[in-house]
This record gives structure tokens, C-alpha cells and sequence, in this order.
């Protein structure tokens, strides 16, 4: 097979494996004028197997894909998702929201109510219904199971066959390099009828998000209107958008999701200031390709409404902080902060600023007058760095205990912890952070390594030890529940 077909045989699976977690009652199918084809689907996978996928492949992207740990983007795409996800019915387990390091535009679902958006998305939505009616869409790929629904549909193959080629798929989705080769040639076979499944799938999660959409508050129009985007760019490029390539777009279903959208009440709503932040800050510090574009819509912002102009200023002291121009950039928010003292956009930044010109204690000194500052994860990430960066790092410590403690899956702060206890010497706490930086990204292995390393050192029978092995046992226990997956 080329290295052409098989990019696009695993764009086609990828749009096919759009997964979901959770199925839709027949009542609720009904009442949505929907068949009662989402309960089908618990014969193949339960709602525990599904999850236990999502955590496995979840680790698999974020050892194996450019995902962005951006406390505030990941915030807010959380946030709205949220918002989303309490409009959407049949919900029985959390939604997790990624954002991955691409400029393409794309978005794609999976076991465990897992959601990753490309960073790309940002530079073609328009407003902040746009880009929720993409969440929203993916978000009703995963209520209505259409993953666990395509392995019922495909009983010839067995789940776990295809559950080893989900993870293959998803890398390459998420970075094109990264998953190729893995391409499985029996799940190659069954394109032709993947495709169809794809287009029914598609045209369901329309119609669904796009109730989820209305509920939510947001301009069910939002829709229709990002799809004739799409469609416009297809029309003008050499070739089409990766979100066509895994999201089919027959005229069929632009046209259905329109006449339901004009069925709709609709009236204006309003991006918030976070869509504002979140798109220039995606913009200007994660792409790659959009200098001039960015530029013409800081101009266009800058003339426009008072949303607009303030993200303007924000996206230039962006721009002028990546260019490592720090007395530009401080010049530029420093009228922004002094309006608003506790925004975390300005203060994110100007944290950043502070840390560029080597001043560690003013980024402290003002991250600790914020108040209600603890109960902000992104100031407490922000305070603990610039605890870092300052050599304070008994208070950096302390302050990432309790922050790892609240959000084991962020990254940022085991790696904070790391070389918090480093700088202290502390060397057990140093490798059992580690430790679980390497669990994050799936490799258990290395993790057990580093945690019996920490354990050898500590003191016998202390609670550290203690506190060791038992994360050893929990990680030996992870790796029998992620085995049947790692050898299909």
C-alpha cells in the first residue's frame, strides 16, 4: 500500500472511529425523531472497558502526539465543553478536552468521552458558536457510541483487533508521522463499508449537537455556517480540509443541518472575552503558518468592538513576547492588567514577561496579592512556576504537593515537582515525580523503574516508602488492565 492510500485509508477510519462512551435511551431517541440505534452497541464493549481504552490512549497521544499543557487554553476549551456537555443527554462519565498542536483544521472524539481539538480551529472559527458547535458535534459522536456501535456492526473483527488499531489511527490523526506505519491491512480491507457507516454517523451528530447547541445557549445557525466554511474551502484548495477527509460533507448533510438550524429560534449571541483570548493566544503562540493572518485580524480587531480591541492589545503582546521584545510586551498589557488585576490571560502573560527579564519576584509578589488566587489552577501553576524560576523552591514544593494532589493529570505540575526537589535535594520525590510524568505519556514501565529507584532510598519503613510502593502496586495493576490493549 502507498504511503498516499494509507494516509487516507486511516483519515477514513479515523472519521469512522469518532468514539462514544455513553448510549442514548430509546426515549430519548424518540423524542429526538431519532432511530433507537445507540443502545445497540453494549453487547461489544461495556461502559468500563470503554473507559479503561480512553485512559490508554489518552497516555498514547500524549507520549506519541504534539499535545498543548497550556493551563488556560485547555481551560477554557474544558470549560466550554462543559457547558456543553450538561445541555447533551445521556451522560454518565466525565468529558476531557485536548488541544493538539496543528494547524489543520480538525476535531475527533474517542472512548472515554475524549476530545481533541487541533489548534488550527481557531484560526477559521469565527465566533464562539462556531467553534462550540464543533465540541458539540463531537460531543454526540460520544453519547451515541458510534465507536462502540461500528465494532457491533463489524462482529467479523474482533473488538480488541480493533481497539489496537484506535491507537494507531488516533496518533496519526492527531500527527500524521506518528501512526502510518501501524496501519492494520484487515482493518484497510473494510474501508468500503466504514465509509458509509461515516456518513450516517456524521449526519446523526449533527443532529444532535445541534440541539445540544441550542440548549447550551449558543446560535444553532453556528452550524450550518462553519459547514459552508468547510465546503467554501474545498472549493478553492488543491485539496480539501483534513476535517473533510475524516468528516464527510456530501451536500446532503450541509442542507439538513441548515433546514434544521432554520427551524431554530435564533438570535445574536455574543463571543465571550475568554473566545477572544483563547483564539489570538492559539494563534499567535501555537501556529506555525499564520503570521499574516494573524496581523490582518489584529488590525481588524483593533477597529472593532471592545472585546476585540482588548484581544487585539492581548494578541500584540503576544507577539511581541514570542519575539522575546519583553519591555514591548510589558508596555502593551501593562494598560490591560491595570484595568483588570485579576484576569488570568493578563496575568498568565505578564507572569511570563516578568520570568523572560529574570524577575521572579515581582511575578511572585504579584501573583500572591490576587485574591482567591488558591483557587485558581492557573494562577497556583503560574505562582508555582515562578517559584521555580526563583529558587524558592521549599515554597514551590509545597505549593505542587497540594496541586498534584487536586490535578494528577496535569503534566506541568509534576514536571514543576520535579525540579522543585531536585533544586532541594530531595531525590526520592525528584524520581517519583518523574515517575509519574512518564505514567502520563503510558510508559509504565520506566515509571515502576523510577518509583522502586525512590523507594530503595527512602528510609525502610517510612511513610515515603510506603507511599512508593503502593504507587507501584497501582501502576502494576494499571498495566494488567492495559495489557489485552498494547498486545492487539
Amino acid at each position: 500500500m502507498s504511503h498516499r492510500l494509507s494516509k487516507t485509508v486511516i483519515s477514513i477510519l479515523v472519521g469512522m472511529l469518532l468514539a462514544g462512551n455513553l448510549a442514548a435511551t430509546a426515549a430519548q431517541a424518540q423524542d429526538n425523531g431519532l432511530p433507537d440505534i445507540g443502545t445497540t452497541a453494549g453487547g461489544t464493549l461495556s461502559i468500563g472497558q470503554e473507559m479503561v481504552m480512553g485512559d490508554f490512549y489518552v497516555r498514547q497521544l500524549r507520549s506519541g502526539a504534539p499535545l498543548i499543557n497550556d493551563p488556560l487554553l485547555l481551560q477554557y476549551v474544558n470549560r466550554l465543553g462543559g457547558r456543553l456537555v450538561k445541555s447533551a443527554d445521556s451522560v454518565r462519565t466525565p468529558f476531557h478536552f485536548f488541544l493538539v498542536n496543528n494547524d489543520e483544521i480538525n476535531a475527533f472524539a474517542f472512548f472515554g468521552g475524549n476530545v481533541v481539538l487541533h489548534s488550527g480551529l481557531f484560526r477559521y472559527v469565527e465566533n464562539e458558536s462556531e467553534l462550540a458547535s464543533v465540541l458539540a458535534h463531537e460531543i454526540s459522536h460520544v453519547t451515541q457510541r458510534h465507536l462502540a456501535r461500528a465494532m457491533e456492526a463489524q462482529k467479523s473483527s474482533a473488538p480488541l483487533t480493533w481497539a489496537g488499531a484506535l491507537g494507531s489511527l488516533l496518533l496519526a490523526m492527531a500527527n500524521p508521522q506518528a501512526g502510518i506505519a501501524a496501519l492494520s491491512g484487515t482493518l484497510a480491507g473494510a474501508q468500503q463499508g466504514i465509509i458509509s457507516f461515516t456518513q450516517s454517523n456524521e449526519q446523526e451528530a449533527d443532529r444532535i449537537g445541534i440541539q445540544v447547541l441550542q440548549r447550551a445557549g449558543f446560535d444553532p445557525q453556528a452550524m450550518p455556517n462553519f459547514l459552508q466554511r468547510l465546503a467554501d474551502l474545498t472549493r478553492y484548495a488543491t485539496k480539501p480540509p483534513e476535517m473533510l477527509l475524516t468528516h464527510p460533507l456530501p451536500e446532503s448533510r450541509l442542507a439538513d443541518a441548515r433546514n434544521r438550524a432554520n427551524q431554530m429560534k435564533s438570535s445574536p449571541v455574543q463571543s465571550s472575552p475568554d473566545f477572544y483570548f483563547a483564539r489570538i493566544r492559539a494563534m499567535g503562540m501555537y501556529s506555525t503558518s499564520d503570521s499574516p493572518y494573524t496581523a490582518t485580524l489584529l488590525d481588524n480587531w483593533a477597529k472593532g468592538n471592545v472585546r476585540e480591541q482588548q484581544a487585539a492589545q492581548y494578541g500584540r503582546a503576544i507577539r511581541a513576547y514570542q519575539n522575546k521584545k519583553y519591555d514591548d510586551a510589558r508596555t502593551t498589557l501593562q494598560p490591560l492588567l491595570d484595568k483588570s488585576p485579576d484576569n488570568p490571560w493578563f496575568l498568565d502573560l505578564m507572569t511570563d514577561i516578568d520570568l523572560g527579564q529574570q524577575r521572579a519576584a515581582q511575578a511572585i509578589a504579584r501573583l500572591q496579592k490576587v485574591p482567591d488566587a488558591q483557587d485558581s489552577p492557573v494562577l497556583q501553576i503560574n505562582l508555582a512556576n515562578a517559584y521555580v524560576e526563583g529558587q524558592h523552591s521549599a515554597d514551590a514544593v509545597k505549593l505542587l504537593r497540594k496541586y498534584t494532589y487536586a490535578h494528577p493529570d496535569d503534566p506541568n505540575g509534576w514536571d514543576l515537582l520535579a525540579q522543585a526537589s531536585a533544586a532541594q535535594g530531595s531525590r526520592g520525590e525528584e524520581l517519583a515525580a518523574r515517575a509519574e510524568s512518564l505514567a502520563l505519556g503510558g510508559k509504565l514501565d520506566q515509571a515502576i523503574r523510577l518509583l522502586s529507584n525512590a523507594s530503595s532510598q527512602s528510609k525502610l519503613g517510612s511513610m515515603d516508602q510506603a507511599r512508593y510502593d503502593a504507587r507501584i502496586d497501582q501502576l502494576r495493576a494499571l498495566q494488567q488492565r492495559f495489557r489485552p490493549y498494547e498486545k492487539s
